[in-house]
Parts: structure tokens; sequence; C-alpha cells
């Protein structure tokens, strides 16, 4: 059932203009960037609330996130949409709090091979290896989904686990043939763009046309247990989104102190490429509708058991829409 805060709220008794409880809100951070609700929290958006994040350490990818969210080790977890339905279809009672990223012309993952290779389009991957930073997320189902709609067969190239500080070095080092930067990973993208030597097979706007990437997630019964903060975190981490968009340049400057704290480079905070996510921070249905929709053909989950606005988080004053 789609959980409504203001539901909730009727039926316990709760309002939604509490005192505010203290939060604390444990999470596991990816190399090379910010999220949202990072960005949120250097804006002092969550001041007043009651809420605090605390980073915990690093996720190799979003499924380590989920795993480590479903375990209770986290409060929230980050993966893409394809990971966050197999990992609800599984039977973890998550909700997509808000998109983490998106993909359009100015933030999409790149497939890149060495300048002057043979490697040109979707049917060249075929039997070649790929660097992706993990297993059974965004850019793995995104190969999948390139060779599905290019009639081939969806297995038909090789992935590989490589961490996203490597991915230009094993490419250029000649261990992979392609390596993928995520839509989340533009930092280290331009950081390799720059020097030069590549050459773009295609990016997944190509396969999937604009959509969000992946999503931050909340457990339901933590939303349940603090209906107003978990409010307050999607509206903050929201209009970080927004301020990331109005205000490019102040962004990258808040990710470089956040880096050099964090005692990773902050020179990469330059090719910061935004987070690619539509004005307002909200998701639609077709973002986890279309992955569904792929997975139930797939036969990954069973046709009909999910429902995409069941799994959208809503506010009852900004739900998501079509």
């Amino acid at each position: 059932m789609k959980l409504s805060l203001f539901a909730f709220a009727a039926t316990t008794g709760l309002t939604l203009s509490p005192a505010w409880a203290d939060v604390n809100i444990r999470y596991l951070a990816s190399q090379g960037g910010l999220s949202a609700h990072e960005l949120a929290a250097e804006l002092g958006y969550f001041e007043g609330t009651g809420i605090t994040l605390e980073n915990v350490g690093y996720a190799q990818g979003g499924p380590a996130s989920l795993v480590a969210l479903a375990g209770g080790s986290v409060e929230l977890g980050s993966a893409a949409t394809a990971a966050v339905i197999n990992s609800i279809a599984a039977g973890n009672d998550f909700v997509a709090a808000y998109p983490s990223n998106g993909i359009n012309e100015e933030a999409q993952s790149i497939f890149y091979t060495l300048e002057g290779s043979p490697i040109k389009e979707i049917k060249d991957i075929v039997g070649k290896t790929i660097a992706v930073n993990t297993l059974g997320a965004h850019l793995d189902y995104t190969v999948r989904e390139a060779l599905h709609q290019a009639g081939l067969p969806e297995n038909a190239a090789n992935l590989i686990v490589v961490p996203g500080p490597q991915l230009e070095q094993v490419l250029r080092s000649g261990q992979v043939d392609i390596s993928a930067f995520g839509y989340w990973q533009t930092t280290f993208e331009g950081a390799a763009r720059k020097t030069g030597g590549l050459q773009a097979v295609f990016d997944d706007t190509d396969v999937l046309g604009e959509i969000a990437g992946g999503f931050v997630v909340l457990r339901r019964d933590w939303i349940e247990a603090h209906p107003a903060e978990a409010k307050a975190f999607v509206e903050g981490s929201a209009k970080a989104l927004d301020y990331a968009r109005e205000h490019p340049e102040e962004t990258r400057a808040i990710f470089a102190r956040a880096l050099a704290e964090r005692d990773e480079n902050p020179d990469v905070a330059q090719y910061f490429a935004g987070f690619g996510v539509r004005e307002g921070g909200l998701a639609v249905e077709r973002d986890i509708q279309f992955w569904i929709d792929v997975l139930e053909r797939q036969g990954s989950i069973p046709a009909g058991k999910l429902v995409a606005k069941d799994i959208l988080f809503t506010t009852g004053d900004a739900p998501a829409t079509n």
C-alpha cells in the first residue's frame, strides 16, 4: 500500500508540524562526488529539523548500500532504479525517496574506448570487456538494454568490476576494451576526457532517454517512525538538487571542499556536470515503470507484482506525477 505521510499522521494522531526529534541518518558515501542530501547538509537545509547525517564509509556500488540498508547498518541507501526494484521484489520494504541523479544531455553515463578503436557502436561491444563500478546496477542494465534494443543477446558483453577512480587507468593500459563512467561519476569522466585520447561509443540517454538514473531509498518502517523528518529530508534534498542546477559554480566549490575534507582529490569537482534531475527534484512514474517493464520482460520479477506509484515517496502536497 502506498504510504501517505498525511494519512499516516491522521491515523496516528501525529502532526507534521512537530517539535523535531533528533534523528541521525547514517549513510555510505560515493567516491568522487556528493549526494543531494550531503549538499543539503552543507547548505544548512536540515538546520532546525533535528536531522544529522553521518558518513559511515564508502559503498562500492548501489547494491552494497541496499544490503546495508536492509541490514540496518544505515538509514538510507542509494542505487540504480533496477537494483532498487529487484531489492523490493525480493522482499525489502523500501521507498524510493527522491531521484539521486538523472540522465539528460548534460549529465549521463558514457561508455568510452580508446581513440582509433574499431568499437564505434553498440553492435561492436559483443564479446568485449567493459569496466563498470558494480554489477546488478545501472551500467549493467544499460548494457543489457542496449544489446536488447540492437537485437542482440543481453549477455553478449563481458562486464568486470573496477572502482570509479581506476576506470581511466584500466582503459588506457589496455586491461579492458571499454570503461563505463556512470552519470554519478562525471567528475572522473571529465578528468579522463581532459587528458584526451578517448572515443565515446554510446551513452545511456541513447538507450533510455531522459530518466531518473537511480534513487535514494529509505525503509518504510523508518518513514513511519519519523514521518515529519522523512518529509523534511526529502524536501531538503530536492531543494539541494535545484540549488545545484541554479548555482553550478558554487556547487562545484562546495564539492571541492567536501572532497578535500574526505581526503579525496578536490580537483575533480570542477568536472561535476550536475545531478541531471527535473526541476523540483520530483520523480515521475516512468522513472520506475520503465525498469519494472524491463525486469518483467526478463523474467526477473513476476508481471504485476510491483506498481510504480506504490514505490515512490509522496508527501501529500508534492506527489509524484506522470
